[in-house]
């Protein structure tokens, strides 16, 4: 009854005897020598290994869009409360929000009052004093009077001229023109107000061109530069281009930020102050390869790259990203013209023959 078993592992023991120890008698029997064996499995010349057939993509290296993107808002170019530089009662029709004033266009008139009599008695005391001051003159060269008498009537006519030029001054006042051409943001001061020296007169807001206002970090400010290209895509979804005009160079004390402009023009008046933007700020240009993601791999040290053809032959090219987009990965560290393989990449190692079908005659 147990012979069988006894049977089955002597046999068990007489092979595993003759593949271990007696391997080198089988090898004979087989007419093959296991150093000859082992050569043929080690050093078969990765050249003489038959071709794999692999998906090419030819690429050329092209300029690659880069920058920085900050949440922002828009900003009126010009913002300006516009204020009364005299006293005195408004005898306008006031000019309603929303309309579009010129450069220098009335948007106050004050009454003048008293203001043209002082501007008389100013032109009267100022010719008074030019009188006194030639005779006087007369009289020093004739020796009736002394210069100290000169002196002090030169003085009174200098001061009845200032007295004129102050006098033109505040009558110029009473017209409160635009000092530039834009938009009314509030109305203009009411028919019948008194307005004092301080008191508002209207806003004027200037949206052409108009700022783009965003916040960079310090390691987002070192790479933009004045001049450079810049835009955003508003909160209504319009897309709008502009050139960096201004870089702060004082960090904002809390957030540690640096605050950056961007002038973009606004003809139509359609961009309005304070809209939510994202703004989007360019690079220096830079050259790279658009590659599908699944192009990339590692080699056996775990250096991330692609594999090319080159002569008939793959190669490994370690490459860096520079940019991740939706239609793939831009990538640097390969030649101007490169023959990248996107199908088959993991199936070769560097040397080994390949036989290339090209992306565009696949499709």
């Amino acid at each position: 009854m147990r012979i069988v078993p006894i049977l089955t592992a002597i046999i068990v023991c007489a092979a595993i005897y003759m593949l271990i120890l007696e391997r080198d008698l089988l090898m004979g029997y087989a007419g093959v020598t296991p150093a000859v064996a082992e050569e043929t499995v080690k050093k078969t010349p990765i050249e003489e290994k038959p071709p794999v057939s692999v998906l090419v993509l030819k690429s050329t290296a092209q300029a690659v869009d880069r920058g920085i993107v900050l949440r922002g808002q828009t900003e009126a170019f010009r913002l300006l409360d516009v204020k009364s530089e005299n006293t005195g009662q408004v005898i306008s029709q006031p000019l309603r929000k929303g309309t579009l004033v010129e450069e220098g266009e009335l948007l106050c008139q004050l009454d003048p009052g008293t203001k043209q009599a002082s501007m008389a008695e100013a032109k009267a005391r100022w010719a008074e004093a030019d009188a006194n001051n030639k005779a006087s003159a007369s009289l020093v060269q004739k020796g009736y009077a002394s210069e100290t008498t000169a002196i002090s009537r030169l003085a009174a006519l200098q001061a009845a001229e200032a007295g004129v030029r102050r006098a033109e001054k505040e009558i110029e006042q009473l017209e409160i023109r635009a000092p530039f051409s834009g938009l009314l943001e509030s109305d203009a001061a009411e028919f019948g107000s008194l307005l004092q020296p301080g008191a508002l007169c209207a806003t004027l807001v200037a949206l052409d061109p108009i700022k783009l206002v965003g916040f960079a970090t310090e390691q987002q400010v070192s790479r933009i530069s004045v001049g450079g290209d810049a835009g955003a895509v508003l909160i209504g979804g319009e897309v709008v281009r502009g050139r960096l005009s201004f870089i702060s160079r004082s960090a904002d004390q809390l957030t540690r930020t640096f605050r950056v402009e961007i002038t973009v023009p606004n003809p139509l008046l359609k961009i309005r102050d304070g809209s939510t933007a994202e703004i989007f700020i360019a690079l220096d240009g830079e050259k790279g390869h658009l590659l599908p993601q699944s192009a990339l791999t590692l080699d056996d040290t775990g250096r991330l790259g692609v594999r090319a053809v080159d002569g008939g032959k793959a190669v490994f090219h370690q490459v860096s990203i520079i940019n991740d987009t939706v239609e793939g990965v831009w990538v640097t560290g390969l030649p101007e013209q490169a023959d990248v393989i996107i199908v088959g990449q993991e199936f070769v190692i560097s040397g080994r023959r390949v036989t290339v079908t090209y992306k565009d005659s696949a499709s």
